[in-house]
């Protein structure tokens, strides 16, 4: 228990902008709390406290085997949402949710004028996931605060851990947090059942009043997401840390063939309009335009429909999904128009037809060249290896860019599978994961973007 002496001291000298790692008390230190002259630059996470809090949080939504379904706005996300608040307040944080159902603990700084240093990631989880994909940025950010409270070390800018609300359904929380949760998506299902108006509330949000939630530009100085690569290029490359280049861009095309639904016996073969014979040629066209230079862009074709579903019927019309990823929005274009090419041609020769429908578009968003140096120093003063590369999936950041620099920082997944039981991150690159984090906020904070 802290001493009151030591308490009155302490807030006296927030009071007037002068705790700073080279403060300390009259008597010293209440047990427990650290020595308040550490520098900066050789602080580390607690690698054992962090990895038992993952393994914690793990518990909320555990499968039978040993994966998480933690779905937004299910039981297992508010007892999750529970843990995690819980464990803001130990670090010394200032807990609430806003409006959009976001939790965040806020520190302050010396300077109250400045804005804060956000970071965080998320905690909800697919369908029986894995126990490492959002868990590791959230805690990671809780971590480091504590680290940072423990060593009586005040930074100048206030510093505000996020755990984001449903991010595996659509981003939601930080959409709302920019100001782009329309009212038509608050009444999508989402995969706990309820819809997103209902959810909201269900956590701790208010969907009536989600404008309380935004944020604009000059709000926040930065946004900085640890996250698991969720990928294998780390793990088989055998590097400790991922300084992310940007976020992909991702389209999601509807494309519906129509050919003539007839008798499977009776009508030859050089008389079909079949739908799926033509969806079966355009998804290896598909294929082919995306693997035909080389580059990063990937191109899936991920859920397929044939009706009428008959063995004995011709298949008259087929629905599938093509999606579409690559940092570069003009590349995702090429990529989509020579996909259209191929398609016309294949609707030609076999006598069907074709039609492309937009679902739904995220654009890219490059990572900030400022923060990317301050990454790569914080690794190169760890003794961390470090190379540059996209993310693949989507993420808070993406949105967050809109509105301040971000940077993320990815640790390794063994053998790259994520979404999945079988997710795993090693406890060491957990905790070195962290410390990065770590260094590269009190970098921001001595003005680490303004060079």
């Amino acid at each position: 228990m802290l001493r009151r002496d030591f308490v009155a001291e302490m807030v006296g000298a927030l009071a007037v902008g002068c705790v700073g790692p080279g403060w300390r008390p009259r008597a010293g230190p209440p047990a427990g709390l650290g020595a308040l002259s550490v520098a900066p630059d050789s602080l580390r996470v607690n690698p054992a406290r962090l990895n038992r809090h993952l393994s914690q949080l793990a518990e909320f939504g555990r499968t039978p085997s040993g994966g998480t379904s933690r779905l937004a706005y299910s039981e297992a996300d508010r007892a999750g949402r529970d843990y995690v608040r819980r464990l803001m307040r130990e670090a010394r944080l200032a807990v609430r949710v806003d409006t959009g159902g976001n939790i965040l603990g806020r520190r302050p700084g010396r300077d109250p004028a400045l804005p804060p240093i956000l970071f965080g990631s998320h905690i909800d989880s697919v369908p029986e996931g894995g126990n490492y994909d959002g868990d590791v940025g959230s805690l990671g950010a809780i971590e480091c605060v504590q680290t940072l409270a423990e060593n009586g070390v005040v930074t100048r800018h206030p510093l505000e851990a996020v755990v984001f609300s449903n991010e595996e359904g659509g981003l939601i929380g930080s959409r709302a947090m920019i100001g782009e949760l329309g009212p038509a998506e608050l009444d999508l299902v989402s995969r706990s059942g309820k819809t997103i108006r209902e959810g909201i509330p269900f956590i701790g949000g208010d969907p009536d009043r989600l404008a309380l939630a935004r944020r604009v530009r000059g709000d926040v100085a930065c946004y900085l997401e640890l996250h698991v690569e969720q990928g294998g290029t780390l793990h088989e490359a055998g590097v400790s840390i991922g300084v992310v280049e940007g976020i992909v861009g991702i389209r999601w095309y509807e494309v519906t063939i129509e050919g003539f639904a007839n008798h499977a016996g009776t009508t030859p073969m050089d008389r079909r309009r079949d739908a799926l014979l033509a969806a079966a040629q355009l998804i290896l066209a598909v294929n082919g335009v995306v693997t035909a230079e080389p580059g990063r862009q990937v191109g899936t074709v991920g859920r397929i429909s044939a009706l009428p579903g008959a063995p004995n019927v011709i298949p008259g019309r087929v629905v599938l999904s093509v999606e579409l990823r690559d940092l570069s929005a003009e590349r995702i274009e090429s990529l989509y128009r020579r996909v259209v090419v191929e398609a016309e041609r294949i609707a030609r020769d076999s006598g069907t037809r074709v039609s492309f429908r937009l679902l739904n578009e995220n654009t890219p968003a490059p990572t900030d060249p400022a923060v990317r140096r301050v990454i790569a120093e914080a690794c190169r003063s760890l003794g961390l290896s470090h190379r540059a590369l996209p993310s693949g999936a989507g993420h808070d950041a993406q949105h967050l860019a809109r509105i301040a620099p971000v940077g993320m920082i990815f640790v390794p997944s063994v053998d790259g599978i994520s979404h999945s039981p079988a997710e795993f991150t090693r406890p060491e690159d957990v905790a070195q994961g962290a410390d990065v984090l770590l260094q590269a906020i009190l970098a921001i904070d001595r003005g680490g973007l303004e060079g």
